[in-house]
């Protein structure tokens, strides 16, 4: 397969590409300090964001933006926490299926330090949506692409039906129990977590990128020798690096599913990612239903 094609292989959609999150969410506050706390010290933080996050959560408001709507099947918690993420979630676009679980909605501290960067500690654990809670999962086969954060490995064969199927390096154990071929998986190549080795698959990715933040990144396409891509100038000064890589992955995905080439779509969600970092949270300021982000 060249680099530049596609690779999930199918003629792309007419219109704007339909989009579904499979994942999770965190009610995240993102705090901002001087320097991460060393043992023992106890220091003073500045809140600069609240609201619902977590790598599904940032994944669908991104993709709502860019296609003026998106699915998100997630889980919450019978909880304050998780009646405020679906409500800020709809007010950005959003539409949320929701499974509703016993106990919190999780939630997570995130420290932005002065030079940016972010140290995230979650509390409670990750509730996620799974192949046996009440959803028309046949509506799964209708979405041009489903970006998976979280879910079980029969849930992953459900969100094989869309035509690109895109999974976060995090899900590489899910994938592997699945046994199911996924179009593209990303990942962040500076977290441990992410790391994991594609050859271990019965059938490997056409996709893999592997993130590298300011210095671009690592993909490799239908089996060939890894390539770089080129890193994307921020558009201001490095605010906080929040949920980067989740707009990194949102965007390949609606890339993707609207028919570009790999090469294409790595550029525009190094871009979208690039912009992440000069402004605070995962976010824009503001809800944005039905319009759609700019290529350029």
């Amino acid at each position: 397969m060249d680099e530049d094609i596609c690779p999930a292989g199918a003629a792309a959609p007419s219109g704007r590409p339909r989009v579904a999150v499979v994942g999770h969410v965190e009610w995240t506050t993102i705090a901002g300090l001087d320097q991460v706390p060393a043992a023992g010290e106890v220091i003073h933080a500045e809140r600069l964001w609240r609201g619902p996050a977590g790598g599904g959560a940032v994944a669908a408001v991104r993709l709502a933006e860019l296609t003026g709507g998106c699915t998100f099947f997630t889980a919450f918690g019978d909880d304050h926490a998780g009646q405020r993420s679906r409500a800020e979630l709809e007010r950005r676009g959003v539409r949320v299926l929701a499974a509703s679980r016993a106990g919190p909605t999780r939630a997570a501290v995130s420290m932005v330090d002065r030079s940016g960067e972010r140290t995230t500690i979650t509390l409670g654990e990750r509730l996620q949506p799974a192949a046996a809670d009440p959803f028309d999962w046949g509506e799964l086969a209708s979405f041009d692409a489903v970006f998976f954060t979280a879910g079980d490995a029969a849930l992953l064969r459900r969100a094989r039906q869309a035509r690109v199927l895109v999974v976060t390096a995090r899900e590489f154990t899910t994938v592997l129990d699945s046994g199911v071929r996924v179009d593209a998986m990303v990942g962040s190549g500076c977290d441990p977590a992410e790391r994991c080795d594609p050859a271990l698959l019965r059938r490997p990715p056409d996709l893999v990128v592997s993130t590298e933040g300011h210095r671009g990144g690592v993909f490799t396409c239908g089996g060939q020798p890894p390539r770089r891509y080129r890193p994307a100038r921020a558009p201001g000064p490095l605010v906080d690096t929040y949920g980067v890589g989740d707009n990194f992955a949102a965007v390949l995905t609606y890339a993707l599913a609207a028919g570009s080439a790999t090469v294409e779509a790595l550029d525009l969600a190094a871009r979208h990612g690039a912009a992440c970092t000069a402004r605070r949270g995962p976010f824009a300021a503001g809800p944005t239903p039905g319009r759609r982000a700019a290529r350029a």
